[in-house]
Formats: structure tokens, sequence, C-alpha cells
């Protein structure tokens, strides 16, 4: 498993950069993540994040694209804009989350 610093403290990261202990995830890391792929943070976004972590609590696993936007109210075409590209993968990285299954 191989480790990344973020804002002076070392993560243990998938091959992809996700972190692998969703645990260790503070919204201050998240801010950090959101920083390193070019997404400043607003209560729109955090909105979604939150949902994430909060649906992954419950449920044990990423939630969906579609289950964000039917679940926490928040419209697919808004998470392609706030996420642009690849909002789920996106949300779950900055969430501190394995990405959802199905995403590529």
């Amino acid at each position: 498993m191989a480790t990344t610093t973020i804002a002076g403290r070392e993560y243990e990261v998938n091959e992809e950069g996700f972190i692998t202990d969703p645990t260790v995830w503070t919204e201050e890391l998240g801010a950090e993540l959101a920083k390193l792929i070019g997404i400043d943070l607003t209560d729109a976004h955090w909105k979604a994040i939150r949902f994430l972590r909060e649906d992954y609590g419950v449920m044990g696993e990423t939630p969906t694209l579609r289950r964000v936007s039917t679940q926490a109210g928040i419209p697919v075409k808004e998470l392609f804009t706030l996420f642009p590209g690849k909002p789920a993968k996106k949300m779950a990285y900055v969430a501190g989350l394995p990405k959802p299954k199905g995403c590529v």
C-alpha cells in the first residue's frame, strides 16, 4: 500500500490515490483533497460530501451518483457542475471513501 503526504500528514492510499481508511477523514482533509483536484468547496459541495459520509456509515458502501441525487435531493446536472467530469469518483475522493461500485 502506498502513502501520500497531504497537509503535512501521511495517509495510506490505493493505486488511484483514494484514502484507504475512511475513519481518518476530517473536513479539513476533505478540503485539502478538493484542492488537489482543483475544486474550491462551497456549501453545495459540502451537502453532497456530508451525504456521502453519512450514507456510507449506514450502508457500508459509497453511494452512486443516482443515490446521491435521489436521496440527497441534488440534481445530477448540479453534481456534474460541482464535480466536473467524473462527479461520483471526485465526490468519493474528497469524502475519503472508496470510489462507488461500477465507477471507472
